[in-house]
């Protein structure tokens, strides 16, 4: 691979905005993406995917580099050399790689590989946190899977059209896709690809959404005509999923605290063909208290560390701190509390987090089962989806039953 003085420079103003002035990864790459239109398909992966790369081994790549935060550009430059070496690329005879120490690296990478939180990445709180709550076995294996690019799932919208047509279509566009088993309404693409630009996508043929996350709706157990609650809606990934499986038929009630996150869902609910769904802004206890005792299913996708989808934000590695995790937990607490109360009698209620810590899991609904209002609750069933096992994101849900 031959290595282009433009691309490498949005790379490194890229990697400036994330590690210095707290920008999100992902709106950063969608910036540097728009900035060249003559780039091809080609210069735009190797940008998005460096960027995401560095960012993922931030702390492998500064401590082999020898440079700490706050990074100037020449200490940028140093870490991106590391990456460059790593990957087998030859640098160019460039300023900022004169006197690259190249087997240094080499040496460095070999002797800090022993070291798990240089290996992985991570910073020292994330791995004691890890092992303490998982053991040091699975954590150890779980965080090597978080650490790997995501694959690219599609959710096939069954409002629409199914599985074997889109695949079909796609195909048409030489856009390859495998089925998953276990995931009925899953395509997974062979090669990355911006499928954001196709007419299925235009036309609401499907969603992107990670496999695990393609779980949650169907362990709510919907069926159409019923009334359910998205207590935590955001911008839809899952209210539309659990759209289609209603088969458009029933009434779906979408609540979040922000009013942008439902603006986005109206629009993707259009485009969907989903006319089921009513979006309602949480701006007081009102919004809640009007839907005690109405609904059959509630899904309480709740606020978390969000440990389980690194792949997809690996910045958030950097960005989360234990004090977050510690509140979350409290705030996890008060909306099982406050949203369950929307469950009818005889109705079930899904508790779902994006984390793989069981103190955000299965000890949040032991709790809540313990308590005055959820001792009106019994425990149905519940599912642990660890990255290392399934392939996919890390994901937990359990599967309450209000008591007759």
């Amino acid at each position: 691979m031959r290595l282009h003085r433009n691309l490498c420079f949005s790379v490194i103003d890229g990697l400036t905005l994330i590690f210095n002035e707290g920008n999100y990864a992902d709106k950063v790459i969608q910036q540097l993406l728009k900035r060249d239109k003559r780039w091809g398909s080609r210069d735009r992966a190797f940008v998005a995917e460096t960027t995401y790369d560095i960012v993922r081994w931030k702390r492998l790549y500064a401590e082999i580099a020898e440079v700490k935060e706050p990074f100037d550009r020449d200490n940028l430059w140093r870490m991106f050399a590391v990456w460059a070496t790593l990957k087998g690329i030859k640098l160019p005879d460039w300023t900022y790689f004169e006197n690259t120490p190249t087997r240094k690296i080499k040496g460095k990478f070999d002797e800090l590989s022993k070291i798990r939180k240089y290996k992985e990445s991570i910073p020292d709180w994330m791995d004691e946190l890890g092992e303490k709550e998982l053991g040091k076995a699975v954590w150890t294996k779980e965080i090597s899977a978080l650490n790997e690019q995501a694959d690219v799932i599609l959710r096939v919208n069954t409002l629409k059209t199914t599985k074997e047509k889109l695949q079909e279509e796609l195909f048409d566009q030489e856009i390859e896709t495998d089925f998953l088993p276990d995931y009925p309404n899953a395509l997974k693409l062979k090669e990355r690809v911006n499928v954001f630009q196709t007419e299925q996508f235009k036309n609401g043929l499907f969603e992107v959404q990670d496999a695990s996350s393609q779980l949650v709706a169907e362990f709510l157990n919907v069926q159409p005509g019923m009334r359910v609650v998205d207590a935590c809606a955001g911008a839809g990934g899952k209210t539309l999923h659990i759209a289609s499986l209603m088969e458009n038929k029933g009434q779906i009630i979408a609540l979040d605290i922000y009013e942008n996150k439902l603006h986005e869902l109206k629009r993707r609910a259009k485009r969907n063909g989903a006319f089921n769904i009513e979006t309602r802004g949480i701006d007081s206890t009102k919004v809640i208290k009007k839907l005690f005792d109405k609904a059959d299913r509630v899904l309480i996708d709740a606020p978390c560390s969000g440990l389980g989808v690194l792949r997809r934000n690996p910045d958030a590695k950097w960005k989360l701190q234990p004090d977050f995790i510690e509140k979350i937990k409290g705030t996890q607490q008060e909306i099982l509390q406050q949203y369950s109360k929307m469950v009818k009698v005889g109705g079930q209620l899904v508790y779902a987090t994006c984390s793989v810590l069981p103190s955000e899991n299965q000890k949040q609904v032991d709790k809540f089962l313990t308590s005055e209002f959820g001792k009106k609750f019994t425990f149905v069933a519940d599912k642990k989806v660890l990255a290392h096992k399934s392939g996919f994101d890390g994901f937990y849900m359990a599967l309450l039953e209000r008591k007759q």
